[in-house]
């Protein structure tokens, strides 16, 4: 008998780890705060979950950028222009990666991370804003 309230207790809580219950996200959407030009966010992305990362950039901001994934992940930048999505950056399966977005245009600017496969990823970004020289 106790062996079978072990097992159920048991299946319960992974049952409930699996849905989400403790420190895994699901869909996320987080506006970026900046602090001096930084902006630093770690996360843990659901299964066939995403993150999105967004916030206000003015034309020729800078923003250098990088990524270190637990697993591949499909990750881009992008923003809207009515109904049109523009994608300054679109990468497929990568778990790792790093560039400089030089902005075009007072736009909303959005950094993404979908995961595709079965098992939760952890991970860690880091922006970092500069304004142009004048």
């Amino acid at each position: 008998m106790k062996t079978k309230m072990l097992f159920n207790q048991t299946t319960l809580l992974a049952a409930w780890l699996i849905a989400g219950g403790i420190g895994v996200s699901h869909a996320d959407l987080v506006d970026i705060k900046w602090t001096d030009g930084a902006f630093v966010h770690k996360a843990s992305i659901a299964p066939t979950k995403f993150l999105e990362l967004c916030g206000k950039l003015k034309k020729d901001d800078s923003v250098e950028w990088r990524f270190n994934g637990s697993a591949p992940t499909n990750f881009n930048i992008h923003y809207h222009v009515g109904k049109d999505v523009v994608y300054p950056e679109n990468r497929k399966e990568i778990a790792a990666a790093e560039g400089k977005l030089r902005v075009p245009l007072d736009q909303d600017f959005c950094w993404m991370w979908s995961n595709k496969s079965a098992l939760p990823i952890d991970l860690e970004v880091s922006l970092t804003k500069s304004k142009p020289d004048k």
